[in-house]
Parts: C-alpha cells; sequence; structure tokens
C-alpha cells in the first residue's frame, strides 16, 4: 500500500512538473523532431548526390572513345571530380583523370594531380593507388632517388594493401637493380612471386629473380680451403 502510494505521489509531481514545463517540452520536442528531420534530409541528399555522381561518371566511362584526347577526357573527369566533392565518384574521377595524363606520357601533371588527391582526401578510399601513381610518375621522368623514396612510402603507409604494395615491391626491385643492388633487387622480386603465384605479376617476378640468382655469385664454403693445415709430422 506504501509502495502504491509512493507511485502515485511521484505521478502527481511529475505532472505537476510537466504542466509547470510544458511550453518547454514542446519546444524541446520540436527542436528534436525539426534535428530528426534535417538529419534524415541531409543523409538523403548525400545518397542522391553520390546515385548523380556514379551516373555522371558511368555516362563517361561509356562514352570513351579508343581516340578520346587524354588532355580533354582528363578534364572531364576532374569536372566530375570538381562537381561532386566528397563522393566516391568524385574521388574515383581524380584518380581516373590523373591515369589517363599517365598513360598519354604527362607525366609531371599525372604527378600534380595524383599528389592532389592525396592532398585533399586524406585518407580517402584510393589513397595508396594515388600515392603508388605519384611514385610511378616520379619513376617515369627518370626522378629515380624520389621514386624510390614515394614506393618506400607505399610500402610504410599502406602496408594493407596487397596490390599497392606488390606494384612498389616490384618497382623498387627493378630499380635496385638498375642500380646494381641485387641481393636487394632479388629479395623485393622473391616477395612479389610469393605474393602472387598465380598471376603474371607473379610469374614476370620469379622469372625476373632467378636471372638475377644467375648473376649472383655463389656463396663460398665455410673456411678458407687454401690454408688447410698440414698435420702430418717430419721424422
Amino acid at each position: 500500500m506504501q509502495s502504491q502510494d509512493a507511485a502515485t505521489l511521484y505521478f502527481f509531481k511529475t505532472w505537476s512538473w510537466v504542466e509547470a514545463n510544458a511550453k518547454r517540452i514542446v519546444v524541446g520536442a520540436g527542436v528534436a523532431v525539426v534535428a530528426v528531420i534535417f538529419v534524415s534530409f541531409y543523409f538523403w541528399r548525400q545518397n542522391q548526390a553520390e546515385i548523380t555522381a556514379g551516373e555522371a561518371l558511368t555516362q563517361l566511362i561509356v562514352s570513351v572513345s579508343p581516340n578520346s584526347d587524354a588532355s580533354q577526357l582528363a578534364a572531364a573527369y576532374f569536372k566530375i571530380a570538381g562537381d561532386y566533392p566528397g563522393s566516391l565518384a568524385g574521388e574515383r574521377a581524380q584518380l581516373l583523370g590523373a591515369a589517363a595524363l599517365f598513360t598519354s606520357g604527362q607525366y609531371a601533371p599525372a604527378q600534380a594531380q595524383f599528389q592532389k588527391y592525396l592532398d585533399t582526401q586524406p585518407g580517402g578510399a584510393f589513397s595508396a593507388q594515388a600515392a603508388l601513381g605519384v611514385a610511378a610518375s616520379l619513376d617515369a621522368q627518370g626522378k629515380t632517388d624520389p621514386a624510390a623514396e614515394a614506393y618506400q612510402r607505399v610500402l610504410s603507409a599502406f602496408s594493407s594493401d596487397a596490390n599497392a604494395v606488390n606494384a612498389a615491391q616490384f618497382a623498387l626491385a627493378k630499380i635496385d637493380e638498375q642500380r646494381g643492388k641485387l641481393n636487394e633487387a632479388e629479395t623485393f622480386y622473391q616477395q612479389v612471386a610469393r605474393a602472387n603465384p598465380n598471376n603474371l605479376l607473379g610469374s614476370e617476378a620469379a622469372f625476373r629473380a632467378m636471372q638475377l640468382r644467375a648473376k649472383l655469385p655463389a656463396a663460398k664454403p665455410a673456411g678458407n680451403p687454401s690454408t688447410s693445415f698440414n698435420l702430418s709430422t717430419k721424422p
């Protein structure tokens, strides 16, 4: 009985507070409803923007012809990236534009666009590919030392991206081979071959590693056979 009285008393006290603060409660509830509507609308707009960006990018990709001018194609990709910032389709368009410049031999502009992605989308979905693009662009320009450093950054910063890591290792192997660092080159080739036993990159790496092993000097046996001890005793 006492518990029922206590509950009844609590109810009336609460109701008195509600009546005294009715206006504030109504306003608070209205603010909450508006907030929910705003958040829902925001995510709806985000989804719509992503869909629209994806449609624009798809339309551009399917319209590309083999004779398309690389600079114009890159500009079209960059326009989509600029029109839909923050969308995955926009990020992909930025990367495709840079790749179009690279494949047409415009290595310095390609490097700048790959770097732009890294600057504007730190931690973006395609950061590993963009970092690899920067390294490859430097490599293609004959800037071997900066390229090697950029490839090493791919290995350290994107170790979880197997494709980017394997490509960087293969490129570093080629650089080491050109520098005459055959042991280091063979190690990189072996790593790529072990990670890709069933594809062309792995097969190429295994073949190059085999070629390098043939060039490396044979391991020296323990000890020096030319200075063996004479155990015979003179009479």
